[in-house]
């Protein structure tokens, strides 16, 4: 079955290379695999790419653990040479998640204690390596209004 993925895998990948530019198709295909991974590991994944309507922050993955709502933000690298991808996850980054967070958290309807933010890296290779840091940063508590 992992077989029929990875080519799968490489057939979206080929294509969205022709229709965008080589780091965002890298970036897709880093959620592609990442999301694979969290479902495995039981994560029930609700939404990918989720923004908001005003365009501030967005969320790569969203998925149910056990009655918490993750957040989870994806970076993927080619290679380790640049620095670990996590590295790239600043304070700026960690602000423009949680806002868009807030608002999907508000409109489903969950409690902002039921959050949590993790990060998944993906290092391509054959296989790619990918990591998952639970808890990866912690969301300002306390106020529950967007903005």
């Amino acid at each position: 079955m992992g077989l029929l993925y990875e080519l799968a895998d490489e057939l979206r990948h080929h294509a969205r290379r022709r229709a965008w530019s080589h780091d965002r198709a890298q970036g897709r295909r880093g959620e592609d695999i990442a999301h694979r991974f969290l479902r495995r590991a039981g994560v029930v994944v609700v939404a990918r790419n989720y923004s908001m309507t005003s365009g501030d922050g967005e969320i790569d993955l969203v998925g149910w653990e056990n009655g918490t709502l993750v957040f989870v933000e994806v970076k993927s690298r080619a290679s380790l040479d640049y620095g670990a991808p996590e590295r790239n996850v600043g304070p700026e980054k960690e602000r423009n998640i949680v806002h868009a967070a807030r608002d999907f958290a508000l409109r489903a309807g969950v409690p902002w204690e039921m959050v949590r933010f993790d990060i998944v890296t993906v290092i391509f290779g054959t296989p790619p390596v990918v990591t998952h840091f639970r808890d990866a940063f912690a969301p300002p508590r306390g106020r529950r209004s967007v903005g």
